[in-house]
């Protein structure tokens, strides 16, 4: 497999269906895989040779999409880069991965010189916007238009298709080598085990598309031949027109992106009829959350991936007929490309209902990480992918994610796994967003501690809270704390960073 190949099909079948829509540009098959087999061209003429990285740092747009088809077309490697990240950090990624090559847009034009110079191995940089060209870039129709097209090489199989940075809500970013096989695997996996992107679908593009949850929606819809809508990057209002113009039928969005929908003041003024399917992931959702968007839009089927980088990114799916009681809290259960088990810290898997590491294998466990082989080798044992996720499985064979590992809160001997925390807190009526973390108790060795976004124009009352909270959960579990915050940091694919909300407390308490 390979992530071209489901675009030849299209080539070949549907040559004048609509490819892609960007604000008023529409490009047929035809003449997207005209521009593609171009920008190849380009790139070989710019010195791009068999596995060089070659990366991206846009907004959504259908450039981004015709530069994820022609990379590989060339020969060449994915390089996404995390559009949510300080100078440094994007900087750090070019040179770990040593690309040659960057297609950057309009809103990160002004970061090229600090890049250019932070960067020694950065050749040269193509401008992907649709502003005037500065100085020192390349602009990139007028290289289209020059190129020769070239044919597509049909990179494969276990050959590298692209270095995905994790999201440094853990430390410092790695780059996780995925191959075409792993990402075609997990997309082709989603597919089989769902409904989602069936024949005739319409994709929207609003969540970031450098980020593997979307990429992984785009190649879903690649390999069926549909057509892709893209807005810049994620806008309540912008999705809901987007959703009513161009008659959207599945879109993926994380959870927080939800919730901006749901609680939009205006969504009962577009037509969102179209609407078949919504994916959500990247982050767990509220219960309160996911009740609210099923009485807001109850023909719309909802469905939910887990899964991570590391693979690629679908490990379980919780299908439309599976949200409902008992199962709103869970993750669902493997797709069908996946084996999964439970086990613990030696490696044993563990009885059924038991919290422990999920741990995964098959064919869309990632290569490794780049130049870090002794990370690898910890991380993926014997072709099982520890993902450092605590979790059980039920009798019916669902998936329960609890906590990351290391988030887990032990209060007086107790395990507080925070997302149970949180999903008592959503469902009351002026919370708006919540975190948990643990933080240091002189009598309890951690209190759990709860960071909250209220709910607009509601005066939250901590006591209240608390009490709301203990009738749903064992006390022990209970905030013991409280802080109000107007919002939570968040990472590029829309995770609360809890590791920025512990770091806080450390500087305040220092």
């Amino acid at each position: 497999m390979y992530l071209t190949q489901g675009f030849h099909r299209s080539l070949r079948q549907t040559p004048d269906e609509v490819a892609t829509i960007y604000g008023d540009r529409v490009w047929t098959f035809r003449e997207q895989g005209d521009r593609v087999a171009r920008l190849a061209g380009a790139l070989r003429e710019l010195g791009v040779v068999s596995d060089d990285r070659v990366g991206i740092l846009s907004l959504n747009s259908d450039r981004y999409a015709e530069y994820l088809l022609a990379v590989p077309w060339a020969d060449a490697v994915l390089n996404p880069v995390n559009i949510r990240w300080s100078p440094a950090e994007i900087a750090y990624s070019i040179n770990d991965s040593d690309t040659k090559v960057l297609l950057i847009d309009d809103a990160f034009a002004p970061m090229a010189p600090v890049l250019k110079a932070q960067c020694a191995g950065l050749e040269t940089l193509i401008h992907c916007g649709d502003g005037p060209t500065p100085d020192g870039m390349l602009a990139y129709e007028e290289i289209l238009a020059a190129a020769e097209p070239v044919e597509d090489v049909r990179r494969s199989g276990d050959a590298l298709a692209g270095l995905f940075y994790t999201g440094g809500t853990t430390g410092f970013p790695k780059g996780v080598m995925l191959s075409h096989a792993n990402l075609s695997t997990s997309s082709l996996g989603m597919l089989a085990s769902s409904s989602l992107l069936q024949n005739g679908a319409v994709l929207l593009h609003a969540a970031p598309m450098f980020h593997l949850a979307d990429l992984a929606a785009w190649l879903g819809q690649v390999m069926t031949g549909g057509r892709h809508v893209i807005v810049p990057f994620f806008d309540p209002k912008a999705v809901c027109d987007a959703i009513a113009t161009h008659k959207v039928t599945d879109v993926l969005l994380v959870p927080t992106m939800i919730q901006l929908v749901v609680d939009n003041p205006d969504v009962d003024s577009f037509d969102l009829s179209s609407l078949q399917h919504i994916l959500y992931g990247a982050s767990s959702i509220a219960e309160g959350l996911l009740k609210r968007t099923m009485a807001l839009l109850p023909d719309v089927r909802l469905a939910q991936a887990y899964g991570m980088t590391e693979l690629a990114p679908v490990a379980t799916l919780l299908l439309p007929e599976d949200h409902r009681e008992p199962y709103l809290r869970a993750a669902g259960r493997p797709a069908a490309h996946v084996e999964l088990e439970i086990r613990d810290a030696d490696g044993t898997p563990v009885p059924t209902g038991t919290v422990g590491e999920v741990c995964v294998r098959g064919g869309n466990v990632m290569l490794g990480y780049w130049n870090r082989p002794e990370e690898t080798a910890a991380a993926v044992r014997d072709g099982w992918m520890h993902t450092g996720d605590g979790g059980y499985i039920d009798a019916d064979g669902y998936l329960y994610i609890v906590d990351r590992i290391k988030d887990m809160i032990i209060s007086g001997g107790e395990n507080v796994y925070s997302a149970e925390v949180e999903s008592a807190l959503s469902q009351h009526p002026a919370v708006l967003q919540s975190a948990v973390i643990g933080l240091p108790d002189p009598e309890w060795g951690e209190r759990v501690h709860a960071v909250i976004v209220a709910a607009p124009g509601v005066e939250p009352d901590p006591d209240e809270i608390r009490e709301f909270v203990k009738e749903r959960i064992a006390g022990y579990k209970t905030p013991r704390s409280f802080e109000f915050v107007t919002e939570l940091p968040v990472s590029g694919a829309g995770k609360i960073l809890k590791r920025e909300l512990r770091e806080r407390y450390a500087a305040a308490t220092d």
